[in-house]
C-alpha cells in the first residue's frame, strides 16, 4: 500500500534522512522504532507531505505522491496523527471532528464516520461539547485519532500515541490501535518511543538510527533480537 524508495530529507544544511526505504502492506500494522532524534516523526511528515522530500519517491496504491500538498494526500484516503496531539484546544471535541471532515461533502457519510468514532471512543461522545484544551492527555490522543479517522482513510500513521498519557490508558489507546486496525482494515504505520508495545502489536517493524534504516524484520523477530533487546527494549 506504501513504498517508500530511498527518501532523503533536509533542514537546511542536516540531513534528516538518508535514504530510508520502508514498505506497508495493506491491512498490516508496521512500527518505526528508534531513540530521539532518529529521524521517525520526520520520515511522516515527508510521507503526509508537511516536508518536502529532496530525494527518493514515496508511492501510495503505486501513485507517486512524493512532494504533493497535505491536502491532495489526504484526499487519497491517508490521515496522519501528530506527535502531541495539535488538538484545537478552544473548540469543543465535536468541533474538532469536524476538522477532520473538512473535505467531505456528504452529511450522511460525515454522520457515519462521527457514529464510529463514537463506537471506538465511547468517552468522546460524553465529551461532546466539552473544550479540548481542558481535556487528559489520555482524552486529547482519543480525540487526536477520532479527528483523523473523521476523514475516513485507509492509511492511518501515527506519531507517539503514548506520548504524555498515564500508564493505565497507554494499554486502552493500544488496544483502540488494534481493534480500528482488524474492525475497519485501515492499515497503520506506527511511531512510537515505547518500542516494546509497539513491537508487541505491530506486524512488521523497522528500526531508525540518525536517519537511516538500520534493521527491519517481522515484529517477533525484532523483539527477540539481543542488538534490540539491550538498545530500545530495557535489556
Amino acid at each position: 500500500m506504501l513504498e517508500v524508495k530511498n527518501l532523503h530529507v533536509c533542514y537546511g544544511v542536516i540531513s534528516a534522512l538518508q535514504g530510508v526505504s520502508i514498505s506497508v502492506k495493506a491491512g498490516s500494522i508496521v512500527t518505526l522504532i528508534g531513540a530521539n532524534g532518529a529521524g521517525k516523526s520526520t520520515t511522516l511528515r515527508a510521507i503526509s507531505g508537511l516536508v518536502k522530500p529532496r530525494g527518493g519517491e514515496i508511492l501510495l496504491n503505486g501513485e507517486n505522491i512524493s512532494g504533493w500538498p497535505a491536502h491532495q494526500i489526504v484526499k487519497l484516503g491517508l490521515s496522519h496523527v501528530p506527535e502531541g496531539r495539535m488538538v484545537f484546544a478552544n473548540l469543543t471535541v465535536h468541533e474538532n471532528l469536524m476538522m477532520g471532515a473538512y473535505l467531505q461533502r456528504d452529511k450522511a457519510v460525515v454522520q457515519q464516520e462521527l457514529e464510529v468514532v463514537f463506537k471506538t471512543f465511547p468517552r468522546l461522545k460524553e465529551r461532546e461539547k466539552q473544550i479540548a484544551g481542558t481535556l487528559s492527555g489520555g482524552e486529547q490522543q482519543m480525540l487526536a485519532i477520532g479527528r483523523a479517522l473523521m476523514s475516513k482513510p485507509k492509511f492511518l500513521m501515527m506519531d507517539e500515541p503514548s506520548l504524555g498519557i498515564a500508564p493505565l490508558l497507554v494499554k486502552a489507546i493500544f488496544e483502540k490501535i488494534v481493534e480500528i486496525n482488524r474492525t475497519h482494515g485501515i492499515t497503520i504505520l506506527l511511531v512510537e518511543q515505547n518500542a516494546n508495545l509497539a513491537l508487541e502489536i505491530s506486524h512488521y517493524g523497522y528500526v531508525l538510527e540518525t536517519g537511516r534504516i538500520i534493521l527491519e524484520n517481522g515484529s517477533a523477530a525484532l523483539r527477540a533480537d539481543p542488538k534490540v533487546r539491550s538498545a530500545y527494549l530495557g535489556g
